[in-house]
């Protein structure tokens, strides 16, 4: 990965931090993206929503274009959830369906905590 993408990775990592850190929600960058295995960790950021003391939410963070969610957001539309559920491909496990909240319904639950 070059410079300039590393850097680009690290400025959104710190934007979701402070963000979450805004309404309350302790927050730390994951040193070096999760390259490290900090903690047995390689994921970018680790929330805190119940204190240090509890497991933090190990979390992604992913920079696309504009456009490149259109197909998600037109499918959650005004809804404050969407859950993605994928068909069983033949032989295999039918997969967890995924969550897909947009901030403001993110911010609502995160502060109920």
């Amino acid at each position: 990965m070059g410079a300039l993408s590393r850097r680009k990775g690290a400025s959104r990592e710190r934007e979701l931090v402070n963000l979450h850190r805004k309404i309350g929600v302790p927050a730390e960058r994951v040193p070096l993206s999760g390259g490290s295995g900090y903690q047995a960790n390689g994921e970018d950021i680790d929330l805190y929503p119940w204190g240090f003391d509890a497991a933090p939410l190990c979390c992604q963070v992913k920079a696309r274009k504009a456009d490149a969610d259109k197909v998600i957001r037109d499918a959650l539309g005004e809804a404050d959830v969407l859950f993605l559920r994928y068909d069983a491909e033949p032989g295999q496990p039918v997969r967890p369906p995924l969550v897909v909240i947009p901030w403001s319904s993110w911010e609502r639950l995160i502060k109920r905590r």
